[in-house]
């Protein structure tokens, strides 16, 4: 038979340090047979100095074609709309009847009116028949001459009264006139503000029409920008819908700004627009506003990069030559360039090409730039 003999206590601590030992020389011989971790290398870069450029702004705003003349029509007198002739859209000539109102009580006044005169007229004859008699009896001496005088005063008293009923007769003929609305002039019912049985009082709106002939483009521009459009200006509109260019100059500036939009209205007379459609869009381009050049800052969209949230650019340090993040906020496009409104000053170099493959504080240098030649080593140097 075979015995074992289990090693004691110190055997297997003896054994434990000499397995520790081994680990250990492996670790150091394979630290010693590290190579070192290469440095990564310095990418060339292309850059561009920032300097402010000049920009073009065209200002554009969305306008309406409007009659220069737009006439808000109502009687000049009230009552109830009996009939209504006027539809919207539709084109009218000059003295067309567009809407009535009862005219029944203004035909009795005026009625009433004549048999005033008719009764005037009779006074008036017969104090004048009378003064023709009693001047008959002076001329015999039969009367005196203050009865002469008082019948005198009585036939102009008669003359008077006629006067002025046939005066109030042809006021209440007219009234009679005015219970129909007619056209001022040729053009197109744009709006009707009252229907068929609806009382009206005098004055009140009925029928909006706007008269043929010159037309206006009319849009609202921000407080900020109405003390720069003077009267007199030229500028270019587009129809919307087929692109046709038209001249216009403006025309009138509101004098205050409206109490809701707090925008000032513009209108801009249009040359030989007279056959414009009313209510068509039309951009009024205004490049020449004061202030539509100004110096700006553009980049080309390739310097560009997303950085969180934020759109960045890198940013070249000379002295160190590395490069930095930088956010920027952008404006408006211009081709294959974007104007930067914040963010840059002009003086700085941004990195225009591979942006992507860049980290912060990476070692660069600017491509095209001539290569320094490298310093002599000390080994060298002791060589010679």
């Amino acid at each position: 038979m075979l015995y074992f003999s289990l090693p004691s206590e110190a055997g297997r601590r003896a054994a434990y340090l000499c397995a520790v030992s081994a680990i250990s020389a492996v670790m150091v011989l394979s630290g010693c047979s590290r190579q070192e971790a290469q440095q990564e290398p310095v990418r060339a870069v292309k850059v561009l100095t920032v300097g402010g450029s000049t920009l073009n702004v065209q200002f554009e705003y969305a306008a309406e074609v409007r009659a220069r003349v737009e006439s808000r029509l109502g009687f000049r007198v009230g009552g109830k709309l009996v009939q209504r002739q006027a539809e919207v859209g539709q084109r009218v000539s000059a003295g067309q009847v567009l809407v009535q109102i009862d005219a029944q009580d203004y035909q009795l006044g005026a009625q009433a009116a004549l048999a005033q005169v008719a009764l005037a007229q009779t006074q008036r004859d017969l104090a004048l028949s009378d003064f023709q008699r009693y001047e008959s009896l002076k001329a015999q001496n039969f009367i005196s001459g203050a009865e002469l005088e008082r019948r005198e005063t009585t036939l102009k008293a008669a003359e008077a009264t006629l006067s002025q009923a046939k005066a109030q007769a042809q006021g209440q003929t007219n009234q009679a006139t005015y219970t129909r609305l007619s056209a001022t002039a040729p053009g197109v019912v744009t709006a009707v503000e009252a229907e068929i049985g609806q009382v009206v009082s005098a004055g009140q709106p009925v029928v909006r029409l706007a008269h043929d002939g010159p037309r206006d483009a009319v849009f609202s521009v921000p407080e900020q920008s109405a003390l720069v459009f003077k009267v007199g200006q030229e500028m270019q509109a587009q129809l919307g819908s087929t692109g046709q260019v038209v001249t216009g100059r403006v025309r009138e500036v509101a004098a205050s700004a409206d109490p809701v939009t707090r925008t000032y209205q513009v209108k801009l007379a249009l040359e030989k627009a007279e056959q414009l459609p009313l209510g068509a869009t039309v951009n009024v381009l205004a490049g020449q506003l004061p202030g539509s050049l100004a110096a700006a800052i553009k980049l080309p969209t390739s310097a560009l990069r997303q950085d969180g949230a934020a759109t960045a650019v890198w940013v070249l340090d000379e002295t160190s030559m590395t490069v930095r993040s930088q956010a920027v906020q952008m404006g408006p496009i211009d081709g294959n360039q974007v104007v930067i409104a914040s963010g840059l000053k002009a003086g700085q170099k941004v990195v225009t090409a591979g942006v992507h493959v860049l980290t912060a504080g990476q070692k660069v240098s600017e491509y095209g730039a001539l290569a320094k030649p490298a310093a002599p080593s000390a080994a060298n140097t002791a060589q010679r």
